[in-house]
Order: C-alpha cells, then structure tokens, then sequence
C-alpha cells in the first residue's frame, strides 16, 4: 500500500471513529433531558475542541474533509449535551 493511500485510509478510519465518539453523547443528552444530569466539563471542552479542529481544517489548503467531517458533529452534539446537561 503506497504512502497517500495509506494516508487516505488513516484519515477516514479517524473521521469515523470520531464521528461514532461523539455520537455516544445522544445517551448522555437523553439521560439529560430525564432529569439524570451528567458532567458537562467534558462535552464543553470537546465543544472548544472541535470548533478549533474544524476551523483548521476549513483554514488548511487544501481543505482537510476527514478532519471537517469528523468535528462538525462533535460541534453540535457537544454544545446540544452541554444544553441538556445545565
């Protein structure tokens, strides 16, 4: 396998990965919304988190897509857990 397909395979493997991470956030909002409140340290921090990954990505010449893809819903989930979550 040459070094950009590599390269490539990485990237989406980790934009999935991350994508899935803060998809576990959706348990933690339901719990919210049901009177069980959790920490909302980590989701606000992540939230921070991913604007900064994200607008690296869209800064990058390039753009960097698996870098973009895998914080945009991190952006929303985080803030949406961190709502829920006060």
């Amino acid at each position: 396998m040459n070094k950009n397909k590599l390269y490539h395979y990485v990237g989406t493997t980790a934009s999935i990965m991350s994508v899935l991470m803060y998809v576990s956030y959706i348990a933690q909002i339901h719990a919210n919304l049901n009177g069980q409140k959790g920490n909302v340290i980590q989701p606000a921090v992540a939230f921070v988190n991913c604007i900064l990954w994200t607008i690296y990505g869209l800064w990058s010449k390039p753009k960097d897509w698996p870098i973009i893809i895998a914080n945009v819903p991190g952006i929303f989930l985080a803030a949406l857990t961190v709502a829920t979550g006060l």
